[in-house]
């Protein structure tokens, strides 16, 4: 027999004119191959409506009306945070009409919101944005040869495990725990380099490598006394040394050292990293570090002994 999703709107004429002719139901289903149920449906719609067109449709209903899209779009905007089961059910609460989780996540999606990991970022007060932007007001006509006198100094810290937040991998679904997938890493207290190093107009400072923490002893005897000092001897009474707010860097021996040495510190508005212009050298440096495929040999025999000889160091050359 031939099903009713076959039949066209030929074959449907052909049986309602037998039909109208006297033949009955038997006899029109055995000539045209046609179960009987199927020619009394549409001959019961015939009579109804005088149409057996079939209605096609593109599939099941949409739960939601454009304006429940639109309240899952504005409760959405409104608190970023909210979850697909929250929405779900202010939706249900409001409106009345229930909906699943993968329902919101598509019609978010039809708008362009997706689910995604928040960026980090500093927490800054009004005061704080105030400052930055009076610095950089003040310091926005500054002549190059200003600036040539400026020289930016920080230090970064650099893991010795091969974990890297930056690198991607490629892996089919259901093979996230699988050992080609995974990389080994200590969440806290992983081994790693503090690495200082300065940067001024056409020229840079040594790098100072230690793997215990900075102390405002250390940084008075190595890196004023031993570094910025040859410096400001250099540039003259012009210099600028440009250091962050760390406590280690506004401690009292730090303070003595630099009256001392006649080293005038620049004025720096606090939560300011990405006003100094080190950072790219850092964050260059932490992506090259972490697209490397394998430690060097020295690494993986002396246990990270001799990582600066074989990693930071050409890196940074290369870089700086």
């Amino acid at each position: 027999m031939v099903q009713r999703k076959h039949l066209d709107d030929f074959l449907h004429g052909r049986f309602i004119g037998r039909l109208e002719c006297g033949r009955t139901q038997l006899e029109v289903s055995e000539v045209l191959g046609i179960t009987q149920s199927v020619i009394s449906r549409l001959w019961q719609r015939f009579q109804d409506d005088d149409n057996v067109s079939r209605c096609y449709s593109t599939g099941r209903p949409r739960v939601t009306t454009p304006n429940e899209d639109r309240y899952l779009a504005v409760t959405a905007k409104t608190n970023r945070r909210s979850t697909a089961s929250g929405l779900s059910l202010q939706l249900s609460s409001a409106t009345g009409t229930t909906v699943s989780r993968q329902t919101v996540y598509r019609r978010l999606g039809h708008i362009g919101l997706y689910a995604h990991k928040p960026v980090r970022c500093v927490s800054l007060t009004a005061t704080h944005c105030r400052l930055r932007l009076t610095w950089s007001r003040e310091h926005a006509l500054w002549t190059p040869q200003q600036w040539s006198c400026v020289m930016f100094s920080d230090e970064s810290r650099f893991s010795l495990q091969s974990n890297s937040r930056r690198t991607l991998i490629w892996r089919a679904p259901s093979t996230r725990y699988h050992q080609e997938n995974t990389i080994e890493r200590h969440r806290y207290g992983a081994a790693g380099w503090l690495v200082w190093g300065g940067i001024i107009f056409g020229s840079r400072t040594d790098l100072h490598v230690q793997s215990v923490p900075m102390t405002g002893h250390i940084y008075r005897n190595v890196i004023l006394e031993q570094h910025v000092r040859l410096f400001r001897g250099a540039i003259g009474a012009e210099f600028l040394f440009m250091a962050d707010n760390a406590r280690l860097h506004r401690a009292n021996i730090v303070n003595e050292c630099l009256q001392s040495e006649h080293i005038i510190r620049m004025d720096w508005p606090a939560y300011s990293p990405d006003l100094n212009p080190i950072e790219h050298v850092w964050d260059m440096l932490g992506r090259r570090m972490a697209a490397r495929q394998s430690l060097p040999p020295v690494y993986r025999n002396f246990g990270g002994h001799c990582l600066m000889s074989g990693v930071i160091f050409p890196m940074i050359r290369l870089i700086i």
